[in-house]
C-alpha cells in the first residue's frame, strides 16, 4: 500500500501526529504501525494474587500499545520548557509552550474537562525549597489521573479510527529509503509512504539506533537517570501536593556535585513495575477516582549520569544496573530506609512491621548491592533535604524501590522541523532524544503534522 504518511509508533507524539493531520487534511492517506496491542487489550498480567510479579511478557502492556508508556503514567501533562525535553532548542520557547497549551485544549476537550491545572507560579514553597537549598522549578501541570487519561486516550482513537489505518501488533523491522519516500518493513510484507513519521517512545531507544545506523543518521550521546522510588504516607507530602500536585526539586549534592531531582509524584498512588527490552524496573502511577487512591504518595530521585568519551553507551550501563537488582531480587527490590543508612538488608518482617504499607509486591533487599555508591549518597542526601521541607521524608519506615531507570534515546540529529537529514523522515517523541515527556512528545507530533500538511 502506498500512503501519503506512515506513522511509527502509537504513543503520545504518534497520536498527535495522527489527530492533527487528519484536522489539517482529512484527505491524506495515513497508517500507524505499532507493536503492542490497541488500548481496551492493554491488560497487565500482574494481579497480585496469581501474578504477583512481572513474568516478562514478550509486549509489555505497561510500556506499548495504544497511547504508548504515557497510557498508564498518571497523566500529568506539564507545559514547562524548564523540564521535559529540550524541544525548545528546535521550534523555539514561545511555539512550544503554545503547543503544548493545544495538546491540553485537546486532552480537556476529549474527556479531560473538570480536571485540575496546577502551577507552581508564586507559590510559597519556592521560598522554602531556596531555604534548605532546594529548587522547585516552574511548570504548570494538568493531572488527568491514568483513569481519566485512560478516557481520553479511548476518545481520540474513537474519533481517529475509521480516519486512518491502525496496524497493531505489528512491530516495524526496518525503514528503507526508496524513490519518492520510504519502505516501511513489518513481518513479511511492506508498506511504502512519501512521509515517514518515527514516534518510538524510550522503549523503541534500541531500534532508533539501529535505523539509525543503517540509514547513517548522526546521533549523539544522551543521558541515563537512574535511581529509586520513594513511598511514603501520603500525608508527610500533602502540603505540597495539594497545592502542587507535582513538585520537580532539584538537590545538589554537597559531597560530589551530581543533580538529584524528584520525577513523577504520584499522590495517594500506587507504585507499578515496568518492562523494558526484558528488564524489569519500577514506576508509579496515581488515579484521580479517589476510590481508586491509597494513602500512600510515591516519586521518583533520581540522578542523571552523563558520559563523556569513549563511553557512548548510557543505556547499556543503566540497564546492567537493572539487570543487576533483577538478579538479586528476581525483580524490583524494596528496602527500609533506616535498614538502608544501617547498612543492613530489609526483611520480610521489618517491612511488616513498619508503618508504611507497600503498594507493589516486591522482594525485601539491600539496594547497596545494586546502586553504585556514588548514585545511592546522592539519593540519602536528596532524602535528607527533603526532610527539611517534608518533615517524616527520612523516616525509618519510609520504603524505596529499586532501580527505576530512565532510559532517553541517543539524540537524533534533527533540523528545526524535527526532520532528519532525509526529506520526509522525522523523528519526534522520545524517541528523538530530544523530548522526555508527555507533553513535550505531543507538541512535537503536532509540530511535525503542521509541517506536512503545509507541503501538501
Amino acid at each position: 500500500m502506498k500512503y501519503d504518511v506512515i506513522i511509527v509508533g502509537a504513543g503520545p507524539g504518534g497520536i498527535f501526529s495522527a489527530y492533527e493531520l487528519v484536522q489539517k487534511k482529512p484527505n491524506l492517506k495515513i497508517a500507524v504501525f505499532e507493536e503492542g496491542f490497541p488500548l481496551e487489550k492493554r491488560r497487565c498480567p500482574i494481579d497480585g494474587e496469581k501474578v504477583k510479579s512481572c513474568i516478562k511478557c514478550k509486549s509489555c502492556a505497561i510500556m506499548s500499545g495504544f497511547g504508548g508508556a504515557g497510557a498508564f503514567s498518571d497523566g500529568k501533562y506539564n507545559i514547562t520548557n524548564d523540564f521535559g525535553g529540550t524541544l525548545y532548542e528546535h521550534i523555539g520557547k514561545k511555539q512550544a509552550i503554545e503547543l503544548m497549551q493545544y495538546v491540553d485544549e485537546i486532552n480537556v476537550s476529549h474527556g479531560g474537562q473538570g480536571t485540575k491545572m496546577y502551577s507552581t507560579a508564586q507559590t510559597k514553597f519556592k521560598k522554602l525549597c531556596i531555604q534548605n537549598k532546594l529548587r522547585l522549578l516552574d511548570a504548570s501541570v494538568r493531572h488527568l489521573g491514568t483513569d481519566i487519561n485512560y478516557i481520553v486516550l479511548e476518545n481520540l482513537y474513537q474519533e481517529l479510527k475509521d480516519k486512518i489505518d491502525f496496524f497493531f501488533r505489528t512491530p516495524v523491522k526496518t525503514l528503507e529509503i526508496i524513490d519518492g519516500g520510504y519502505r516501511v518493513h513489518h513481518g513479511d510484507t511492506f508498506d511504502d509512504c512519501t512521509n515517514c513519521i518515527v514516534s518510538v517512545g524510550r522503549s523503541g531507544s534500541k531500534w532508533m539506533e539501529t535505523v539509525c545506523s543503517d540509514l547513517g543518521i548522526p546521533t549523539k550521546s544522551n543521558r541515563v537517570d537512574i535511581g529509586v522510588r520513594v513511598e511514603l504516607p501520603a500525608v508527610i507530602f500533602s502540603h505540597l501536593t495539594d497545592e502542587l500536585y507535582e513538585s520537580k526539586i532539584v538537590y545538589r549534592t554537597e559531597k560530589f556535585e551530581d543533580n538529584v531531582r524528584t520525577f513523577c509524584m504520584n499522590p495517594y498512588g500506587i507504585v507499578v513495575n515496568e518492562n523494558t527490552n526484558g528488564i524489569v524496573t519500577v514506576n508509579g502511577h496515581s488515579y484521580e477516582d479517589p476510590e481508586k487512591q491509597t494513602e500512600n504518595t510515591n516519586f521518583a530521585l533520581l540522578v542523571a549520569k552523563h558520559f563523556s568519551e569513549p563511553f557512548k553507551d548510557s543505556n547499556g550501563y543503566g540497564e546492567s544496573i537493572a539487570r543487576l537488582s533483577n538478579m538479586l531480587g528476581g525483580g524490583v527490590i524494596v528496602q527500609r530506609f533506616g535498614d538502608l543508612v544501617r547498612g543492613r538488608r530489609s526483611t520480610v518482617s521489618r517491612l511488616e512491621e513498619g508503618m508504611v504499607r507497600p503498594t507493589l509486591a516486591a522482594t525485601p533487599g539491600d539496594l547497596s548491592l545494586v546502586l553504585p555508591k556514588r548514585i545511592l549518597d546522592g539519593i540519602i542526601e536528596m532524602i535528607y533535604a527533603l526532610d527539611k521541607i517534608a518533615p517524616g521524608t527520612a523516616n525509618d519506615d519510609t520504603l524505596l524501590y529499586g532501580v527505576e531507570v530512565k532510559f532517553y534515546n541517543m539524540e537524533v540529529d534533527i533540523d528545526k522541523n524535527l526532520e532528519t537529514k532525509y526529506k520526509g523522515l522525522y523523528v519526534i517523541g522520545d524517541g528523538s532524544g530530544v523530548t522526555h515527556s508527555l507533553s513535550h512528545a505531543s507538541a512535537s507530533g503536532i509540530y511535525v503534522a503542521r509541517r506536512i500538511a503545509s507541503e501538501e
